[in-house]
Formats: C-alpha cells, sequence, structure tokens
C-alpha cells in the first residue's frame, strides 16, 4: 500500500482509501458540520423572531425584569456561593404626618379656585319677611361651555387735518399673518389643538362648521404656513442655543411624506431630535432621509458629549475633534431581554447587573445629588459593576452562536463598550437617553392621528412646532398662552431681543 493510503475500519472490514479520497471525506464532512452549524444559527434566529412577532401581537411589549431564582446561573459564575437564609432587620425612622387637606361635603377635592364664580342667590320660595338670616348652605358644579369664535374689529376714522396737512387714521396693530383675518389666540388654538392634542385640522373645521364658521382647511393650512414663517428667526435662536450646549442626547424617528416623486404612496422622511437635559431643551429637524448628512450639518459645530443608540450614523462623530460619543445603557439592555427566551441563563445574569446599575442611579435621583456626587457615588458604586460585566461579555461571547439573539446582544454591547461606560465619568450624563425618547414620543402620538404630512416643508415646519411645544412641555409652560403672546410679540420684536420669547426666558409682564 502506498503512504498516501489510508486504510478505514467499517466491523471486520478495512476499506483502503487515497489521499485524495480521503481528503474529499474530510473536506466533505467538515462542509456538513459547516453547514450544520449554519443551520442551527439560523434556526435559532428564526425562533427569535417568531417569538417577537408572537410578543408584538399577542403579549405585553413592557420590558420590565423581575429576577427569578434560577438554579442555571452557576454555569456562568465560576463560584457560587452558597444561598444564606436572608436576615431580618427592623428599621425605625421617624417623620412628619402630612397635613391632610379638609374637605367639607362629599368626599370629593374642592373645585380649583382660580376658575372665575358665576354665582346664583336662590331664595326661599316662602315669606321671608322678618327672618333672620342663620347662615348659607353652598353648593359648587363645575360647568362647561365650549370655545366661541368672535371677531375683533378694529374701527380706525379718518381725519384730514387743517390747513390741508394731510389725512391721519390710526395705527392698525401689527398682526401675526400680514393683511390676514385671523388673529394670535386663533392660530395658537389651531396650533395646539393639532400638535399637542393631536387634532387634525380637518377635525377641527368640522368643529367650527358645528358653530356656524364655514372654514376651508386650505384656509387653515395657509395660515399654519404663515404662523411658523413669522416663528421661524425663533427657531433658528433655538437652534443655536441647543447647539452652544456641552451635552446633547440625539434621536431619529420616521414620518410619513407625500410627495411627487410618489404618487399614492408616501416618502419615509426622519425628524431628528437633538436634547439637552441639563438645560432641559430641544430642538427637531427634519430630513428627507436617516444618512448621516442630516446630523453632520446640523452637528458641525457642536462641541460637547453626544449620546445616541447604536445607529451606525452617528459612528462618524467618534472621529470627530471636540465630540464624546455616549451610548445608551436601555438599549443594550433591550437586547438582553428580548433574548431571554433563546438564552435565559446568560440573559438573566446580565439583566441583574444591568439592574444593579440603575439602582445606583434611582438613588442619586431620589437623594437630589448634584452633579459632582453622582460622579462619586458612580465611582465608588458603579464600575466595579461595569468591570464585571466587561469580564462576562468576553468570556461569553465565543460561547454563543452569532446570530441567536444572545449573541446578538452580547456583540452589541461589545462593540459599544467603550461608550456605554462614559457616563461613569461625568456626573452631568446619563446612563441612557431614555430622555430624548420620551421627547419624541408626541411625534409618535401625532402621526397616528394626521397620518401624514402634506409635503417636504410640510414636515420642516412640524419639526419647528414640536421644537417649542417640547420645550415647553419641558419647562412646564402652558403652550396656549406662550403661542398666543408669542405670537402677537414676534412681529415688533426686535432681532437683538428675539432670545427673551424663548420659552424658558418667556414673562409676560415685559
Amino acid at each position: 500500500m502506498k503512504e498516501q493510503d489510508q486504510n478505514i475500519s467499517n466491523n471486520s472490514e478495512t476499506i483502503t482509501l487515497g489521499k485524495d479520497e480521503y481528503d474529499a471525506i474530510l473536506a466533505a464532512n467538515e462542509q456538513s458540520l459547516t453547514k450544520n452549524y449554519e443551520l442551527t444559527a439560523e434556526v435559532e434566529y428564526l425562533k427569535h423572531e417568531l417569538e417577537k412577532l408572537k410578543r408584538m401581537i399577542f403579549g405585553s411589549k413592557s420590558e420590565r425584569f423581575v429576577p427569578t431564582d434560577s438554579s442555571q446561573l452557576h454555569l456562568f459564575i465560576e463560584a457560587q456561593e452558597e444561598k444564606k437564609s436572608p436576615e431580618i432587620e427592623t428599621l425605625t425612622y421617624s417623620r412628619n404626618k402630612a397635613k391632610k387637606q379638609e374637605i367639607t361635603g362629599h368626599s370629593r377635592l374642592p373645585l380649583p379656585a382660580h376658575l372665575p364664580r358665576v354665582v346664583h342667590m336662590i331664595e326661599p320660595a316662602e315669606n321671608i319677611e322678618g327672618a333672620k338670616k342663620i347662615g348659607e348652605e353652598i353648593t359648587e358644579v363645575l360647568e362647561y361651555t365650549p370655545g366661541k369664535l368672535f371677531v375683533q374689529k378694529y374701527v380706525r376714522p379718518k381725519y384730514a387735518l387743517s390747513e390741508e396737512k394731510g389725512i391721519v387714521i390710526g395705527e392698525l396693530p401689527s398682526l401675526p399673518i400680514p393683511r390676514g383675518n385671523a388673529g394670535p389666540g386663533l392660530l395658537a388654538h389651531l396650533t395646539i389643538s393639532k400638535f399637542v392634542d393631536h387634532l387634525p385640522f380637518f377635525r377641527q373645521a368640522q368643529q367650527f362648521k358645528r358653530q356656524g364658521v364655514i372654514l376651508a382647511e386650505s384656509t387653515i393650512n395657509g395660515w399654519f404656513s404663515g404662523t411658523c414663517r413669522l416663528m421661524l428667526p425663533l427657531y433658528e435662536e433655538l437652534r443655536s442655543e441647543v447647539m452652544q450646549s456641552s451635552y446633547l442626547m440625539a434621536d431619529e424617528s420616521p414620518i410619513a411624506v407625500l410627495t411627487e416623486d410618489k404618487p399614492g404612496a408616501t416618502h419615509r422622511g426622519y425628524i431628528w431630535a437633538y436634547y439637552n437635559p441639563i438645560k432641559r431643551i430641544v430642538l427637531f429637524d427634519y430630513r428627507k432621509t436617516r444618512s448621516r448628512e442630516g446630523p453632520t450639518e446640523m452637528l458641525k459645530d457642536f462641541k460637547g458629549k453626544l449620546q445616541t443608540d447604536g445607529y451606525e450614523a452617528y459612528t462618524i462623530f467618534e472621529k470627530q475633534n471636540g465630540i464624546t460619543l455616549l451610548a445608551c445603557m436601555a438599549h443594550a439592555r433591550r437586547k438582553f431581554e428580548d433574548a431571554l427566551t433563546n438564552d435565559a441563563p446568560r440573559a438573566e445574569y446580565m439583566l441583574k447587573l444591568v439592574q444593579k446599575l440603575y439602582v445606583i442611579e434611582h438613588m442619586a435621583r431620589e437623594q437630589g445629588l448634584t452633579f459632582d456626587q453622582r460622579y462619586a457615588l458612580r465611582q465608588n458604586e458603579s464600575l466595579s459593576i461595569l468591570t464585571e460585566i466587561e469580564v462576562w461579555l468576553k468570556e461569553n461571547i465565543m460561547q454563543v452562536l452569532p446570530k441567536s439573539a444572545i449573541g446578538k446582544a452580547i456583540a452589541y454591547t461589545i462593540n459599544l463598550w467603550p461608550r456605554l461606560i462614559r457616563y461613569a465619568d461625568d456626573g452631568q450624563c446619563e446612563i441612557d437617553n431614555n430622555l430624548i425618547e420620551n421627547a419624541i414620543r408626541p411625534i409618535a402620538l401625532g402621526r397616528k392621528n394626521y397620518l401624514f404630512a402634506g409635503s417636504h416643508e410640510a414636515a420642516e415646519r412640524i419639526a419647528l412646532v414640536y421644537s417649542f411645544m417640547g420645550c415647553c412641555k419641558l419647562n412646564n409652560i402652558e403652550p396656549f398662552a406662550w403661542l398666543k403672546d408669542t405670537l402677537t410679540r414676534l412681529p415688533d420684536t426686535k432681532t437683538s431681543q428675539i432670545n427673551s420669547l424663548l420659552p424658558w426666558n418667556w414673562n409676560t409682564s415685559i
């Protein structure tokens, strides 16, 4: 037998193969193993996708994680501590007892004192001549009158001056829309109703029609366009304020837009959000695509910390001078929450560690810690947990299928790890960007009602309005009062004074 021949024993029969035949069998076997590995990974991926679909249709979308006492955790912990019986600790403390609000009559809260009262005096039907008043019973009933339209009529007499010095007439107050016939109160109501109360212009027109006032939807859209044109300088001032921040969160949300390029269909545009959690100001910016061109143009002069999710468009800022990227721990956590049905022991172990990080953040908020105090707390408590997470991730990345839910969760977290841990180095930074997701939520609610923007220009106007409505909400400003007053003042406000009309600087006494 030649040297390259191989003997393969099959029970009592020995088969002699040449080297080429033997290599072919090995190659086929290796190919089968590779195919089996790929199919196993694909099955795990499809099972995970099916589970997500079932949860989306039938299950709860809550991401709350309640740890279970799993005995399988010892597979991933080198030395599992023995379970100790819980120690009972008795705590005693004293606190000031809250003063109960006195409620007269029925068990209900009194009606707000700031509401105007219409008093009705009801005298007894009996003859009370000579009677002595010994008291009175007061009953208050909350009532409502639907909003009413009315007309502001400006009458300006003309006068011919003596000695033919000309004709004089009273000066008409500046209107939000030049030569328009809509006052600031109506324009504010239309805007607030659509972008805060999510009532499309068409439905508002139907409400006015029931009051005997017919307003074409095109007329209302024209008024809205004029309102946004008036507010454009204020929007640019807001943009300048936001971009001067040293710490921003960024995120994006899709919006359907009608375009001539897609008759019978909608274009998928994006509204990008930039939020300063320290100053509590937010800016929305519409872009036609989700490409990196939008944030690149917007943040070209920004210097500071930028916190985002793992979307690839933001990676370009990692190499930009003056910008430090932070990632969102909530997005990483969400990946492991999705992996609970794929690999519960590993997913639960990671979720417990992340939960410890959030307990520390909750403690900082409850105690009202300053930024410096929160930094010190993170250095003392969070760093050791972050180190434990990093070690665990590196140990387990090679033990899972890359296409499985747990494999994707670990890979996602490892890739973003340098950004994920940067929050611990600055007490001003948050552990996640949930705050900006909350700021974007009105956009998601609004598009469910008005469905789409009529054009790219309309989408830009939507972004403008949401920016100011978001700032009002973040600063506890009543949006209608602010917008009506701003539309009244804006036509006569100098450019150097326009900053005073931003919601957080707004002062009705000026």
